[in-house]
């Protein structure tokens, strides 16, 4: 089997010391580039018929979840188990936390266990940086509430890389459901990161002021290389509120149907996607499409997270993926 090497263009700065991925706050702009050059070279290694690499090999990665996850939490355990580490995954629903267990004291529970890596998702902002607080472990931020998915953003820039060759300079219409969205807090920061630019199109009920400029216009989408799109967030509702008249006039005025995509335009979705209600299934099964590129991104992202915190960084990348 020939040997997997990194791309002269994917060479970056060595990284600085990062304990735990948080937040897109926590990212450079290097950072972001080593952990995307780093996730193209495990995108390349996972092209061969043996996927496994035995980078992790002998470390422990806990996925603590308490809230419902398809995505971020099968690729996070299935990141674990190519890079050969060890996984355990814990689901709020059936453990402790049913009986009343505070968050500290479950973090402190699992951390008996001696993990290299917590990767935690959980309904309150805030969550991950407790989870830090309360274990000697690098912990990875799946989601904390309406404030940060820091691994989305990334995988997110991963995607629009693969798909334009470039970062700086793109333009992102992130459209819906924005002022319930950690998903798009995180992404319109790494964009800014990395030189592009969004706009934030929606119902003013739903996009709030102040994160990147707004439009309640979907005409606005026009001019975008990238039309993003938001599902409505239901679970992060106040109960009985209406942010929307009716689903059929949010989809009449925000929906993204064929019509309103342009040519050469893109189109996101962080899932999971209501079809018919802020996505046309036309579109979301159109080459304009990148979602399924969103979901195959995921893994290999995550891959370069865990490998990044847990080694010495882009110089022993080659060594990781270079034999079969």
């Amino acid at each position: 089997m020939s040997e997997l090497r990194v791309v002269p263009g994917d060479l970056v700065p060595p990284r600085r010391e990062r304990r735990h991925l948080l937040s897109v706050e926590d990212l450079t702009r290097d950072d972001v580039e080593r952990l995307l050059a780093t996730a193209h070279s495990f995108a390349v290694s996972q092209e061969r018929e043996t996927k496994k690499l035995p980078t992790l090999r002998g470390r422990l990665v806990i996925n603590l979840f308490y809230e419902s996850s398809t995505r971020t939490s099968s690729s996070f355990e299935l990141a674990a188990k190519r890079l050969s580490a060890d996984t355990l995954n814990v689901k709020s629903a059936g453990s402790s936390v049913d009986k009343g267990e505070s968050l500290k004291d479950t973090t402190l529970t699992l951390s008996s266990y001696d993990p290299d890596v917590i990767v935690v998702r959980h309904p309150e902002a805030g969550a991950a940086n407790i989870v830090a607080d309360n274990t000697k472990a690098r912990v990875v931020n799946a989601g904390d509430g309406k404030h940060q998915h820091p691994t989305q953003a990334l995988l997110d820039l991963y995607t629009l890389r693969e798909a334009f060759g470039r970062l700086d300079g793109l333009h992102v219409a992130i459209v819906g459901d924005v002022a319930h969205s950690r998903v798009a807090r995180s992404l319109v920061q790494a964009l800014r990161l990395v030189g592009s630019d969004a706009i934030l199109v929606g119902p003013p009920t739903l996009v709030p002021n102040g994160l990147a400029p707004v439009s309640h216009d979907i005409a606005a989408i026009a001019d975008a290389d990238v039309i993003y799109v938001l599902r409505m967030q239901k679970e992060r509702m106040l109960a009985g509120a209406s942010f929307v008249p009716t689903l059929r006039e949010y989809t009449a005025r925000w929906g993204i149907t064929p019509e309103r995509v342009g040519a050469g335009q893109r189109v996101m979705h962080p899932g999971p996607m209501n079809r018919g209600v802020e996505l046309d299934p036309r579109v979301a099964d159109s080459p304009a499409s990148l979602v399924v590129d969103q979901v195959r991104a995921g893994l290999v992202v995550r891959m370069a997270v865990l490998y990044d915190l847990l080694t010495a960084g882009p110089v022993a990348v080659e060594t990781a993926v270079g034999v079969a």
